[in-house]
């Protein structure tokens, strides 16, 4: 079994190579092969997993689509056994890159100043950050860690996860926006007021309000929709509408004055829930992935 496994592991690095390097001659100089051995295992690798990887050419090779499937996976398998070994070898201290996906909002307002603590705790471990208010997969996006933010717990998901905060949501407005267009006093007055929406599927569609005891929901309807919360939240401060976005993305304007909350009486008083999503295969968690989840788990502290 040990010998099936480090063939099956060689297999996948000459054949990493072969991608990466784009041939079969740049694979073989580096271990030291032949083209033709190093083509020979590509094609005993094909009649084993009964799939064509590459079309092959004399100008290019080019990944089949199984091919390209098959090469993200040899990636992240061989990323995760340098790693295992590289603990191992270190006692298992977290050293490494972190690569984290997260909301915009999160991003700039929760984890960017936390960033340097994280750096001077860990001097052997570097973060590689990406935000976007965008669900991406983590596979396909090469990332370790994903911030999600979702009214409740997670659902139908995969992945693992790990709960880091949560926080209500509110609709706010400017008080230069509200001077010029009036306070919206019933969830029947948007209807007059320019809200901001976002260009993208959300999990729960529309704004919801609890009236006489029945929820019901109101479609963000006006002249803009943005891609970000962030984006949504300069908007409002500059006067452009209403929007309803989580307290803990606002609570700093709203403190500050330059953002008012309207409508309170009819709050549903639905949560939304933050979590740290990770792939985990097998239980086993790297340790510059585990001392960033512990991290958050510690130092975030949203309640709003």
């Amino acid at each position: 079994m040990a010998a099936l496994l480090s063939n099956r592991s060689g297999e996948m690095e000459v054949f990493a190579a072969v991608v990466e390097r784009g041939g079969f001659s740049a694979a073989a100089k580096l271990f030291g092969m032949t083209p033709s051995a190093v083509s020979k295992l590509v094609t005993r690798l094909e009649a084993r997993l009964g799939a064509r990887l590459v079309n092959r050419s004399t100008r290019k090779l080019q990944l089949t689509a199984e091919g390209q499937a098959f090469h993200q996976r040899c990636v992240t398998i061989l990323s995760d056994i340098a790693e295992a070994e590289c603990e191992a070898a270190a006692g298992r201290a977290p050293r490494g890159r972190v690569r984290v996906n997260a909301n915009v909002a999160f991003g700039n307002q929760v984890l960017l100043p936390l960033v340097p603590t994280f750096l001077a705790e860990h001097p052997d471990l570097s973060v590689d950050l990406v935000f976007t208010d965008q669900v991406v997969d983590l596979i396909e996006e090469r990332a370790d860690i994903a911030i999600r933010v979702a009214p409740g717990p997670l659902r139908g998901n995969q992945l693992m996860a790990r709960k880091i905060g949560e926080s209500g949501v509110a609709v706010v407005a400017s008080p230069d926006y509200l001077a010029r267009h009036g306070e919206p006093r019933t969830p029947a007055d948007l209807a007059k007021h320019n809200l901001i929406g976002f260009n993208f599927a959300r999990s729960v569609e529309g704004w919801p309000f609890r009236v006489d005891g029945a929820l019901i929901s109101i479609a963000a309807v006006g002249n803009t929709q943005v891609g970000d919360g962030e984006i949504a939240r300069q908007l409002a401060v500059a006067g452009v509408g209403l929007v309803r976005l989580g307290r803990f993305h606002t609570q700093a304007e709203v403190a500050a004055g330059r953002l008012v909350t309207v409508l309170e009486d009819f709050n549903p008083g639905d949560i939304e829930v933050i979590h740290a999503v990770y792939l985990g295969q097998g239980g086993f968690v790297p340790a510059r992935m585990r001392a960033f989840i512990d991290f958050l788990a510690r130092n975030v502290k949203i309640r709003a």
